[in-house]
């Protein structure tokens, strides 16, 4: 961990920090909620030592980054800007690209929007879904799981912050990044992260009390806010990206996902990934990996299967 060289640099407006290591072709690394560039700490390792430059920053909104206050610095646009900018500010004209969970979705607009920048695209539990142009998505999830749902629990601001503030931000990453169910995500108001002391939080092998301190430490200085705020501009990029929408995703593309994933498991997902429709939105669709026996924080669960799916995949281009 010592060998990782930490840099804040200025993109789009924003100070953004950054993790690197490594020399060679440049590697993006996109994390998800609620993680941090921290969560790519083996894949950073693994990816220096295959001879590329691995590249994590905190997403606006989270760890060491800034965090601007309106809801609506954090669309599609912003996000995928500071990362064009990153590159830019890097002296790289293109780079692969590696995220989980809502980077995942960041990188699925990414390659939307600049496929120039990016050589090919590791998805981990998010496959590309194409926009509806029918509903919006908080619709649409309203529709399927309910207002309980823990994107639909996340729209309105200081309502989830305030159950976070009660149980505090070290139980609360415990509770998120130790969940096995894979089923949906479900909130309820006032019990949102309530533990039964008939089953106490235990930490996997995967997952120390160091590792829930480092994130802990960031959320407890910056709060949840800016990280949340990025799922508040679902419906916002929904209206911004009309003018994508039938769009397919033309790059190299490797998407790997646990058998556990509530992602996976969400209804339709399966038959969409293995029955032909994943494939018909992204043509260059390249592998589809489901890990048995594997949960949603995949790139920490199995780190070194995951780092290895990764090189091999990229030394192919």
């Amino acid at each position: 961990m010592e060998e990782i060289e930490h840099r804040v640099v200025q993109v789009n407006g924003i100070r953004m920090h950054i993790a690197q290591k490594g020399e060679g072709p440049a590697v993006l690394l996109l994390h998800g909620f609620p993680e941090l560039w921290y969560t790519w700490r083996h894949q950073i390792t693994a990816l220096a030592s295959n001879g590329y430059h691995a590249i994590a920053p905190d997403l606006r909104g989270y760890g060491d980054s800034d965090s601007p206050p309106c809801v609506t610095s954090y669309t599609c646009f912003h996000l995928a800007g500071d990362l064009v900018a990153l590159l830019d500010l890097l002296g790289l004209g293109q780079a692969y690209l590696v995220a989980h969970d809502m980077g995942a979705l960041v990188g699925w607009y990414l390659c939307m929007f600049r496929p120039d920048k990016i050589r090919a695209y590791v998805s981990l539990s998010v496959p590309f879904r194409p926009r509806n142009p029918k509903m919006k998505p908080t619709q649409i999830l309203r529709a399927v799981f309910g207002d309980d749902y823990y994107m639909c629990r996340f729209q309105e601001p200081g309502d989830i912050e305030t159950e976070i503030a009660k149980h505090g931000a070290k139980h609360v990453l415990k509770k998120i990044l130790t969940t096995r169910d894979p089923g949906p995500p479900m909130l309820p108001k006032g019990k949102s992260f309530e533990v039964s002391h008939d089953d106490p939080i235990t930490l996997p092998s995967w997952l120390s009390e160091e590792d829930v301190a480092y994130y802990a430490s960031k959320y407890e200085t910056k709060g949840f806010t800016g990280a949340l705020n990025h799922y508040r501009n679902l419906d916002l990029n929904w209206e911004l990206t009309a003018p994508w929408t039938g769009v397919e995703v033309k790059l190299p593309v490797k998407l790997v996902v646990g058998d556990q994933d509530m992602v996976y498991n969400m209804v339709g997902v399966k038959e969409y990934v293995h029955q032909g429709g994943f494939k018909k939105n992204v043509p260059f669709l390249q592998d589809v990996v489901v890990m048995e026996g594997v949960g949603h924080f995949i790139n920490q669960e199995r780190a070194e299967e995951v780092s290895r799916h990764i090189c091999d995949f990229f030394a192919k281009f």
